[in-house]
């Protein structure tokens, strides 16, 4: 059912985009990022929130992670998709990525990272409860700001979410964009999924 909602919601938004859907070097037309962008200079002075429960956030001090620090000198897969407890990102995003962890390490990836629209600590517990935190870094993007400096951000009110963001994928080598991908509608796992971008590292 929600799935079919998110359909709907972005229906009129692919008619008009019919022609701009791009995937790997080239991403998104409307997106400000594809493969050779800086991932970093596109976002400054942006910052995340890793994973953590409520008391972790307090004996922290509430503390962030400038983008340009989970990038910088790392191989990094990081992949954002609507929300935390959503359908294909509990049932077919995250598990693509935490079965196929020991994959990216052969390759020599240093970290994979999952983000998205919500706070830090339904994360931590979402992250927990589908038993991908120990693969898997997981990331709020509380205010949605790393997103919108991404061209990525998606209104999704109309399955009752708000505003959120386009479910993608990037290959990033010390804040460079190598591959990026970007589904046709948040419901969509077509592209954005583990398997594409093995083969494109």
């Amino acid at each position: 059912m929600a799935s079919a909602i998110l359909k709907r919601a972005t229906s009129s938004a692919l008619k008009s985009a019919a022609g701009s859907f791009r995937t790997a070097a080239s991403g998104r037309g409307y997106a400000s990022v594809a493969a050779g962008s800086d991932i970093v200079a596109a976002a400054p002075d942006v910052s995340l929130q890793k994973a953590r429960s409520w008391d972790e956030g307090v004996s922290s001090k509430f503390s962030t992670t400038p983008v340009k620090d989970i990038f910088k000198e790392k191989k990094v897969i990081i992949f954002g998709l609507p929300g935390a407890y959503t359908g294909v990102c509990s049932q077919q995003h995250v598990p693509s990525y935490k079965n196929n962890i020991d994959k990216f390490k052969a390759k020599g990836i240093d970290s994979v990272i999952c983000v998205a629209v919500n706070d830090p600590y339904v994360m931590n517990a979402w992250a927990e409860k589908i038993q991908a935190k120990d693969a898997i870094e997981f990331y709020g993007d509380f205010d949605g700001s790393f997103h919108k400096s991404l061209d990525l951000g998606k209104d999704l009110s109309a399955a009752l979410l708000g505003p959120r963001s386009e479910r993608w994928s990037a290959y990033v080598v010390d804040g460079k964009i190598k591959a990026f991908n970007v589904e046709a509608a948040p419901s969509d796992f077509k592209v954005s999924g583990a398997e594409v971008i093995l083969e494109q590292i």
